[in-house]
């Protein structure tokens, strides 16, 4: 009996007892400070850190990092089987649209180069894409005409002066027309003298060459023969 209570105390479940004796066994005695605060738990071992918290800033923009890329290998733009040197060609897109054209040779850049003749349609010598031109099976004869000067490099346009202009600058700038180079007209002169003779040697073909490419109502385009 305890304090005179009539009932006996209750003992601990066997469970109980075995979970404090678990405890003490496990228990370490504090001798300094340091210790207390490292939260030791026996000789050598510490209390394991707590695992850190979410962050509470993010950065607003992506880290940036280099992309892996696979080498790019420049192939020439494989040409139409219906287009050679000296085919005629039907324009359709841009300023000269509708216009035809002697087709010279395939540039580096897969374009293509072209000419009017200037005399003949005033289309000059310059480059246009092989998507954006039909093919006629109309054809002179263009050997021993020089085009090697007339390459992608030929055709670069100058850059533009791009720094930044103060506010009277910006006003008192004043739009002037463009003038082509010299030696480019000199060069479509020459191109063009090469060309005649061999444009004059086909009956009506500079008549052809003059008139430009139309279509009227009713007109079938995909049933044509060009």
């Amino acid at each position: 009996l305890d304090g005179g209570n009539p009932l006996p105390r209750a003992l601990p479940s066997c469970h109980t007892q075995l979970f404090i004796v678990a405890r003490l066994d496990t228990m370490v005695k504090v001798t300094s400070i340091e210790q207390a605060l490292k939260g030791t738990l026996s000789k050598g071992k510490t209390a394991p850190k707590k695992a850190s918290k979410t962050p509470s800033f993010y950065p607003a923009d992506d880290a940036k990092f280099p992309l892996k890329r696979a080498a790019v290998v420049k192939n020439q733009t494989k040409l139409r089987a219906s287009i050679t040197p000296g085919t005629i060609l039907i324009l359709l897109a841009g300023h000269f649209k509708g216009k035809r054209v002697i087709f010279l040779r395939q540039l580096d850049s897969g374009l293509l180069l072209v000419c009017g003749p200037y005399g003949v349609n005033g289309v000059p010598v310059k480059r246009v894409n092989q998507c954006y031109v039909i093919a006629t099976s109309t054809k002179i004869d263009v050997a021993g005409v020089d085009t090697k000067k007339f390459d992608d490099k030929y055709f670069k346009k100058p850059s533009k002066d791009r720094s930044k202009k103060s506010e009277t600058d910006f006003f008192e700038e004043k739009t002037e027309k463009k003038e082509l180079p010299a030696s480019y007209v000199a060069d479509n002169k020459a191109l063009d003298a090469a060309i005649a003779p061999k444009v004059a040697a086909v009956p009506h073909l500079a008549g052809f060459m003059a008139t430009k490419f139309t279509l009227k109502s009713g007109d079938r385009p995909h049933e044509m023969k060009f």
